[in-house]
């Protein structure tokens, strides 16, 4: 790892992003309209806004960072890009980092968004510290970049890319809690979930929606979910091919 190679892979990818203003509002926008749709959605059912509102503040801006990044990855395989700056001195971890970078910034300015609308004009009841739960959405936005990332490689199309979200994104969806409390699950689920990321990002907004101390709990789940960036991001790096075949 160079890092004077990795800044300028995020200030490459970030002029990019600046550029494109359509892949920006996906980025910063949907979450917020998505956000606000389901406050209206139960605006006679504040109460039920209050028990999913602070897991979704972290699923939605995962979900639309994992398409994104998915398909811009594989998007500088399939236009030649990624072959070129690989046969430079820049390595795939350059590269890999130089994205997480360059999205971190862009996962920053989500979650404040998203965490302001949300806290602020949605009304969202969260008992816990502000602070921490912008933390969980900018680890949940990380989280959805990084595996983003990693499936990117596996993908020889953009439509390919796009197909990895029903099959990586919604079992965790399904398993995560948010629907069925994960102790009510039958055993073998409960253990599948258990290793599935996006348990941890659901629990610790689940703890913070429910209990206003700093629980060790929450920061477990910090942890998972910044071991499991930092793994999706080595993985990334380990299979990433320079272009499609």
């Amino acid at each position: 790892m160079n890092l004077r190679r990795t800044l300028a892979t995020a200030r490459r990818v970030l002029a990019q992003l600046r550029h494109d203003p359509r892949t920006l509002a996906m980025l910063l926008v949907v979450p917020c309209l998505l956000l606000t749709l389901l406050r209206y959605m139960f605006d006679g059912q504040p109460q039920v806004f209050d028990q999913v509102g602070g897991a979704l503040l972290g699923i939605f801006p995962l979900l639309v960072m994992f398409l994104v990044t998915s398909v811009a990855m594989l998007r500088e395989r399939t236009s030649g890009t990624l072959e070129r700056l690989l046969t430079m001195p820049l390595g795939k971890l350059d590269l890999l980092l130089g994205y997480a970078i360059a999205f971190g910034v862009v996962a920053l300015v989500q979650a404040a968004l998203a965490s302001a609308l949300t806290l602020g004009l949605l009304g969202l009841d969260i008992q816990g510290p502000t602070w921490l739960v912008f933390a969980v959405a900018v680890g949940d936005g990380l989280l959805g970049m990084a595996l983003g990332l990693l499936v990117s490689a596996f993908a020889e199309t953009e439509f390919q890319a796009v197909q990895f979200l029903p099959a990586v994104i919604l079992p965790q969806l399904l398993l995560c809690g948010l629907f069925v409390p994960r102790e009510a699950m039958a055993p073998v689920l409960r253990w599948i979930s258990d290793v599935l990321p996006l348990s941890y990002a659901v629990d610790a907004m689940d703890h913070l929606t429910t209990s206003p101390e700093v629980t060790g709990a929450v920061v477990r789940d910090l942890a998972v979910i910044g071991g499991c960036v930092l793994l999706a991001l080595t993985l990334g790096a380990a299979t990433l091919r320079r272009r499609t075949a």
